[in-house]
């Protein structure tokens, strides 16, 4: 029943012109560097893909140029984050067309659902594909939780997999794990819950952070997989204060700032977002200045 994804799968960016369309190319780079540093898969138009900032005919594009670079290197997954299930069924089928190899599929936005709509949701949209779906689940961004009993009633669907676990409260890994065993596939969803969320059984991590640093976030999984906590929570300590910053509102803003500050990308956002300034550009600024002269890819292992 498992996808067999695991490791770190950035939510990698969406890359812009000056005037705000997409630059196709540079997004292009980002994610093929992402693949050359090890990362083990692609979040494609995840929130920091910027995906409800998006046409339609934006998300297809830059799909199939997502699939084109990586070149079947590792799996490229597709946010599937709609605004009704119409038109989130016609991208999952779209997106399975143009070669993604799985979906991690939303809430639809903007309306709460009860519990019957949000599985009625999810299981229309399964059902309209054969691809592997993740499901996201982060109660504070889309005030809905995809609890146990919605998990219960949709697991006879065979083509939902895996769970992105978004909420901020580590106890819910292991809720998951002893509701479920390995029926899902279970991934950390928010940076500074990460570890943890490995050290419970999580079989990855679904990062905002790695876009700026793909080293050490490839090292921390290395290190939890072969079972070198020590190692693994050097990293992560080291890391922490640079993971704060996918909780906060303006994770999208900070996380393209530090790509930039890293010489990855661009900073550039679409409105309503616009670029931090003043002193929270200084705070986060400093972080990454920080971040990148004690970095320890560069100082080497602990003795």
């Amino acid at each position: 029943m498992t996808t067999g994804w695991k490791g770190v799968f950035p939510a990698v960016t969406t890359q812009f012109n000056e005037d705000l369309s997409v630059d196709l190319s540079a997004t292009q780079r980002v994610q093929d560097a992402l693949v050359n540093d090890g990362v083990n898969g692609l979040i494609v138009m995840g929130t920091c893909g910027e995906n409800n900032s998006l046409d339609p005919d934006e998300k297809r594009t830059i799909l199939k140029a997502a699939v084109e670079v990586v070149n079947g290197r590792v799996p490229v997954v597709t946010g599937v984050s709609e605004f009704d299930t119409r038109r989130a069924v016609a991208y999952a089928r779209d997106a399975e067309k143009l070669g993604a190899d799985g979906l991690m599929l939303l809430p639809a936005m903007v309306y709460v659902p009860k519990p019957e709509e949000l599985i009625a949701h999810f299981r229309t949209v399964a059902e309209a594909t054969s691809l592997p779906i993740m499901l996201y689940n982060n109660p504070p961004a889309y005030r809905v939780n995809i609890g146990v009993d919605v998990l219960k009633v949709l697991a006879d669907v065979p083509n939902i997999k895996a769970v992105k676990e978004s909420a901020p409260d580590p106890r819910r890994f292991t809720d998951l794990i002893n509701a479920f065993g390995d029926r899902f596939d279970i991934f950390a969803g928010l940076d500074d819950v990460a570890l943890e969320g490995l050290m419970l059984g999580a079989k990855g991590w679904v990062s905002g952070l790695t876009s700026a640093f793909p080293e050490e976030s490839v090292q921390l999984i290395a290190a939890a997989e072969r079972g070198d906590w020590e190692e693994a929570r050097r990293i992560y300590r080291w890391f922490m204060p640079l993971l704060h910053l996918d909780a906060e509102h303006d994770l999208v803003q900070s996380i393209k700032l530090a790509e930039q500050i890293m010489g990855r990308g661009s900073e550039r956002v679409r409105m309503p977002r616009l670029p931090l300034s003043g002193a929270r550009r200084t705070e986060v600024t400093a972080m990454v200045e920080k971040a990148a002269a004690t970095r320890p890819s560069k100082l080497g292992k602990a003795a």
